[in-house]
């Protein structure tokens, strides 16, 4: 092959490349502009939902709100239920940022899963009403139960994994069962925003203080001291 075909070559790749990279450019705009109208949805759909409850919300209510068009919402969600999963894919990705906390290795379990249980209060704490209707929503559809529990096999699958870090470490009693703590852990949390929703008072951070404290006194390894 001789020298010109060499550099013909050569700037074809070059050019190949810079397409490849323009068009993953491109793709990465798309999908980043994809999912912040995600999140708009999600979000305008919360608002209205705490106002005047998941039944007395509509798909165009919800499109008006965000500002897009019907066929867009479709886009993202096969109903108006369904962007309550959006929820829950929020919640599950906290679960993961905390483990991977756990697994740097430079924070105690107890200050990590203290942490998680204020973080996964913000959505729904937002304000009890919100909570409520947040609430009743995922008891009376079926789809949004269905697309939670999903989420709920994940979230009790990587709490698991730092239960059974802590115990590693000695911080968790390992006598306890990794799986049945982590399940314990979730319903410490929902419960408490739901006790919240219900009362109104004290804060939301001042009740889910409190009854972390009583949760880790249930599981906190022998002879460990339990933190004010």
């Amino acid at each position: 092959m001789n020298k010109g075909h060499i550099e013909r070559d050569r700037a074809l790749a070059q050019t190949a490349k810079r397409a490849a990279a323009h068009r993953s450019a491109a793709m990465g705009r798309r999908q980043w502009r994809a999912a912040q109208t995600r999140v708009r949805l999600f979000r305008c759909a919360l608002a209205l939902i705490s106002e005047r409850g998941l039944a007395n919300v509509t798909v165009e209510d919800i499109t008006e709100a965000a500002d897009v068009g019907k066929g867009t919402f479709f886009n993202y969600f096969p109903g108006k239920d369904h962007v309550l999963g959006v929820m829950g894919e929020i919640q599950l990705g906290k679960v993961r940022e905390a483990a991977a906390e756990a697994a740097r290795g430079k924070q105690s379990i107890r200050s990590i899963l203290r942490r998680l249980a204020r973080r996964l209060a913000e959505e729904p704490g937002r304000s009890p009403r919100l909570a409520r209707a947040l609430i009743s929503s995922f008891l009376a559809s079926d789809d949004v139960r269905g697309i939670l529990k999903r989420n709920m096999n994940g979230f009790r699958k990587t709490i698991a994994s730092m239960v059974k870090e802590g115990q590693r470490r000695g911080e968790i009693d390992r006598r306890l069962n990794k799986d049945k703590v982590a399940l314990q852990f979730f319903q410490t949390a929902l419960g408490t925003v739901l006790l919240w929703s219900l009362h109104e008072r004290p804060r939301l951070a001042i009740w889910i203080d409190d009854n972390f404290r009583n949760f880790w006194k249930s599981i906190s390894g022998p002879g460990k001291k339990h933190e004010r």
